[in-house]
């Protein structure tokens, strides 16, 4: 025998990865390791002593290892010699840690240089250099045994390509079904993610025109504090803006959800929130589910009755914006 050799050996893969690996995948690892760290030790080694260097595997289990080792090319078998005899291919760099990885694992982010991992990517250059694929992957975090989250990122991302705004509204099995790195803890981050994001671009957005000075400014607001409604929106919901003696944005109100009907919309509903904020005008607003934004005859109804209502009371209503799909349509537009 030659003189033992020294494995390549990263820092093992358990210790890299959370306690939850400890599942059957994680066993499996930690068997065809221990029969690697038996065979590596020696540049050259018969298979019946990694046999009996393991008393409690099932040898065919540990023939099968160094069958699909001599497969790959990492051995080669000793053809005169009377026993299963193989020594390392010298010309080839085996680290047990990451062909381990490969086989049980799938390609795992941690394995890519770290200028192409996704959350490295991000640090060193920003998140709006991140493709789309790469900012779903940091959401999903983890991959599953055969399937990165990287690769799961790449499937979401393909199969919502050209339809993006569509994600929002895609079920946890829908994306389950995708990519099986999708397991409820990465579809919760996949949601809160684009929630989050909605939120913030809300706010921004609303600091940059606060003042309605057109009905285009109104619907201008409004598909963007609404934009919601317009995506995602399964049913009518009836909102009001209130506005300050400058027509400027105080707040927004939800008054109602459900078909939008005179009856349900009360004036009582609608003016106790203006008045509450000390509204000198508002906007009324609600959603057409169909996309189709031209405004109904119960929608003109409602209208006139609040707007009449409004006088009464010294608040005026400035504008009814009628959300759809592709567009929005003003009813004060309409006269």
């Amino acid at each position: 025998m030659d003189k033992p050799r020294q494995p390549v050996c990263d820092v093992p893969s358990s210790s890299k990865t959370s306690q939850p690996r400890q599942s059957e995948s994680s066993k499996r690892y930690e068997r065809y390791k221990r029969v690697i760290d038996i065979a590596i030790v020696q540049n050259e080694f018969e298979l019946d002593q990694v046999k009996l260097a393991c008393p409690s595997e099932r040898p065919g289990f540990i023939t099968r290892i160094i069958n699909e080792l001599e497969e790959n090319g990492w051995i080669i078998r000793e053809t005169e010699s009377d026993h299963s005899a193989y020594r390392w291919n010298s010309a080839r760099e085996f680290s047990v840690n990451r062909w381990l990885d490969q086989k049980l694992f799938g390609t795992q982010i941690k394995e890519s240089p770290a200028q192409e991992r996704p959350r490295e990517k991000l640090l060193a250059q920003g998140a709006e250099k991140l493709a789309t694929s790469e900012l779903i992957a940091i959401l999903i975090r983890s991959g599953r045994p055969g399937e990165s989250a990287v690769m799961g990122g790449q499937k979401v991302s393909k199969a919502f390509d050209g339809r993006l705004e569509d994600l929002p509204s895609a079920g946890r099995a829908e994306l389950k079904e995708l990519s099986c790195s999708v397991e409820k803890t990465a579809y919760c981050q996949i949601m809160a993610g684009i929630e989050l994001g909605r939120r913030v671009a809300a706010l921004s957005d609303e600091r940059i025109t606060t003042k309605i000075g057109s009905s285009g400014d109104a619907i201008s607001f409004c598909q963007r504090h609404f934009a919601r409604l317009i995506s995602d929106g399964k049913q009518e919901e009836f909102h009001i803006v209130t506005l300050d003696t400058k027509n400027q944005v105080i707040d927004t109100h939800c008054v109602t959800v459900g078909t939008l009907d005179a009856s349900l919309v009360h004036p009582r509903e609608v003016f106790r929130a203006a008045i509450k904020d000390a509204a000198s005008s508002i906007i009324l607003v609600h959603n057409h589910p169909s996309g189709d934004p031209t405004p109904s005859g119960e929608d003109i109804a409602v209208t006139r009755r609040l707007t009449d209502s409004g006088k009464l009371i010294g608040i005026d209503i400035l504008d009814h914006i009628v959300l759809g799909r592709s567009h929005s349509v003003s009813i004060q537009e309409m006269g």
